[in-house]
């Protein structure tokens, strides 16, 4: 099984504030927006097969929960006029191709150890924004946005 760094248009390797400071409000939206579609597709996927009552129930809040915030997300970025359009990001193409190919438990597994990466990914970019992002409504989305994802490594750290 491969886990996959998937790339920020600036790199991760850059913490905090100084990341903050780097990223722009489009390249948020742009990188909050695809970790989300991530979160949802993977979950969907997991969903297909998955006989784990922990694992299903985590999709399904993980469905839930992305779909809120890319919902406040896209609301924020019409207030701020930003026009990005999140895609996924090449590596969480890959990410999910992968998780197709696993049958099984072998697909469970996959799917705890993405979300396990893709979480501390999103936490760092929300956190950064949080603290440094120029943007006010994107920074109440991104501040909003922590806690939530907090939990959900909460839940995976039991998993």
């Amino acid at each position: 099984m491969k886990i996959f760094a998937y790339a920020l248009p600036i790199a991760v390797a850059m913490s905090g504030t100084a990341y903050a400071q780097a990223m722009t409000s489009a390249e948020y939206v742009a990188a909050a927006g695809a970790g989300d579609m991530y979160e949802i597709q993977s979950s969907q996927t997991v969903l297909q097969t998955t006989q784990d009552p922990k694992i299903r129930s985590f999709a399904q809040m993980m469905i839930q929960d992305h779909t809120k915030s890319t919902a406040k997300l896209k609301a924020a970025a019409l207030t701020a006029k930003i026009k990005a359009k999140p895609m996924l990001m090449p590596a969480q193409t890959e990410m999910l191709a992968q998780l197709k190919a696993e049958t099984g438990t072998a697909r469970d597994q996959a799917y705890i150890a993405q979300q396990k990466q893709a979480h501390g990914q999103a936490l760092t970019i929300h956190q950064s924004y949080a603290a440094g992002g120029k943007n006010m409504a994107l920074k109440m989305v991104a501040n909003g946005v922590v806690p939530v994802v907090q939990h959900h490594i909460d839940m995976l750290k039991t998993m």
